[in-house]
C-alpha cells in the first residue's frame, strides 16, 4: 500500500504517531472520528483505511480541501461525510449531523500544503502571487486588504504578535509610505519592501526575512487564533468518555492555546490538603503526550513540514472517574 498522501503529493504529518494515539478509540464499531481540518485528506484516508467499521467526519473552510478530500476519500462511500464550515463550528455542524458526542479528534493547525502549494491563494513567499491568503474564498478580508487599510499601530501589533516581528513598527512605516505610491496586490511587491526593510544582519538568521510577516497576515486574515480558541473547549466537550484528541501546532502560539486548555481539564480544583475530589471538580482529561512531542529527524527527513509541529494529546476520562483520590488526578 502506498504511504498516506502519497498519490496526492501530501504525505499526513506524524501520521503514524497520529494513528497509533488515535488507535484505542477508534477500535469498535460505529466509531466516530472528525479530521478538523480535512486539508488534502491525508490524515483521513489513513484512519479510513486502518479502521475499517470508523466513520470520518471531515471540516475545512476550504472548497478545493472539499474537491481534492472529496476525490480521494470517494472509494470510502457513506463512512465519509464533509462539511464546509470552520474548526470553530465542530459543535454545530455535529448537531446538524445528529451526532451528540464523538470517538476520536485532529486538529492539524496552521496552512495546509495543498494551499502553500498553488500559488494563486497567496500563502506563499516564494512565488509572485495576488495577496489573498483568505482559507475560505467566500470571506470578505484578504492580505492585501489589511496592507493597504489597516492604520501604522494595528498593522504593527499583528505583525509583533502574530508574526513575532522585531521591527514590526519598522515594517508597518515602509508599508503605510508605499501604500500611498499605489496599493499592494502582490505578494512580490512586498517581499521586496521586507528584503529593503530588515536589516541585513537580522535578514542572515531566521529562516526567509519574509516569513514572519506572512504568518502574521495569515493569522489576521483567518482569525485563526479567536477560532481555535472557540474551538478547543468546543472539541473536547463533544468527546465521549474515552475519547481521544490530537492537536498538531505550527508555531507557538496556537500550542499555547492548546496547552492551557488541555492543563485546566487535566487539572483538579478540589483545595488542596482533601484526600479525595469534590464531585464536579476532577481532572476530566489526561495527557496522553509528555509535554509537546516532536517529529523524530528521520520523520523530518521524509516531510519536512514536520519540523516545526508540536503534538498534544488527551484521552476523556470516564464519567466515574471524575470523583477521584486526588492522588490519582494529581500525578
Amino acid at each position: 500500500m502506498p504511504e498516506p498522501g502519497e498519490d496526492y503529493g501530501h504525505v499526513p504529518v506524524l501520521a503514524t504517531r497520529v494513528r497509533e494515539l488515535l488507535a484505542p478509540a477508534l477500535a469498535h464499531d460505529g466509531a466516530i472520528y472528525v479530521d478538523a481540518t480535512l486539508g488534502a485528506g491525508g490524515h483521513s484516508e489513513l484512519i479510513l483505511d486502518t479502521f475499517p467499521n470508523a466513520r470520518v467526519i471531515g471540516l475545512d473552510r476550504d472548497t478545493d480541501a472539499h474537491d481534492i478530500a472529496g476525490a480521494r476519500l470517494a472509494r470510502f462511500g457513506g463512512r465519509f461525510t464533509a462539511v464546509h464550515t470552520r474548526y470553530d463550528a465542530i459543535a454545530a455542524a455535529l448537531d446538524d449531523l445528529g451526532i451528540e458526542t464523538v470517538d476520536a479528534i485532529l486538529f492539524d493547525l496552521g496552512v495546509s500544503s495543498m494551499q502553500l502549494d498553488r500559488a494563486e491563494r497567496g500563502f506563499a513567499y516564494s512565488v509572485d502571487a495576488p495577496l489573498d491568503m483568505r482559507m475560505n474564498a467566500d470571506d470578505p478580508l484578504t492580505a492585501a486588504d489589511v496592507l493597504n487599510t489597516y492604520s501604522h499601530g494595528d498593522l504593527a501589533r499583528i505583525l509583533q504578535r502574530y508574526g513575532d516581528e522585531r521591527f514590526a513598527g519598522k515594517i508597518a512605516s515602509a508599508v503605510l509610505k508605499e501604500r500611498e505610491r499605489e496599493p499592494f496586490t502582490t505578494s512580490g511587491r512586498l517581499v521586496e519592501l521586507l528584503y529593503a526593510t530588515i536589516p541585513a544582519p537580522a535578514r542572515r538568521t531566521g529562516g526567509h526575512p519574509a516569513k514572519r510577516t506572512f504568518q502574521a497576515l495569515r493569522i489576521e486574515v483567518n482569525a485563526e487564533l479567536a477560532s481555535l480558541e472557540s474551538a478547543v473547549p468546543q472539541a473536547l466537550d463533544v468527546l465521549a468518555p474515552e475519547g481521544r484528541i490530537v492537536f498538531l501546532s505550527y508555531q507557538s502560539l496556537e500550542d499555547r492555546i492548546v496547552k492551557a486548555e488541555l492543563a485546566a481539564r487535566t487539572r483538579s480544583t478540589t483545595p488542596a490538603g482533601l484526600p479525595m475530589d469534590l464531585p464536579g471538580t476532577g481532572a476530566t482529561f489526561e495527557l496522553l503526550t509528555r509535554g509537546a512531542e516532536r517529529a523524530t529527524d528521520e520523520e523530518i527527513a521524509e516531510n519536512q513540514r514536520a519540523a516545526p509541529v508540536r503534538m498534544r494529546a488527551a484521552r476523556r476520562l470516564a464519567t466515574d472517574t471524575q470523583t477521584h483520590r486526588r492522588t490519582r488526578s494529581a500525578r
